[in-house]
């Protein structure tokens, strides 16, 4: 395989996987930390790194927009639960690097 078809593989993959999030809107962030070590967050924090790495600005804010499909304030207000203070005391802040 040459590079140009993997990394068009690669992107689609990545643009599939963030479509898989946006219409599963139920599963929250904390889930995903738990289970898979990253979350949305994580991704949008990959992204905006990404492209400094090649010279793009994409803030934080901007790749979470991507990410998300609208901005984090908007989708927090839709879609975020309340989650127990047991739950939340226990889970370890990730830095998303």
């Amino acid at each position: 395989m040459d590079d140009k078809t993997r990394t068009e593989i690669e992107a689609a993959t990545f643009r599939r996987i963030v479509e898989h999030f946006r219409s599963h809107p139920d599963v929250q962030n904390i889930d995903l930390m738990e289970l898979a070590g990253f979350c949305r967050n994580c991704l949008s924090k990959w992204y905006s790194s990404e492209a400094e790495a090649r010279g793009e600005t994409v803030s934080y804010d901007e790749a979470r927009e991507r990410v998300y499909g609208m901005p984090y304030s908007e989708w927090k207000t839709k879609f975020q639960k309340e989650q127990p203070k047991e739950r939340l005391d226990s889970f370890q802040v990730h830095d998303h690097s």
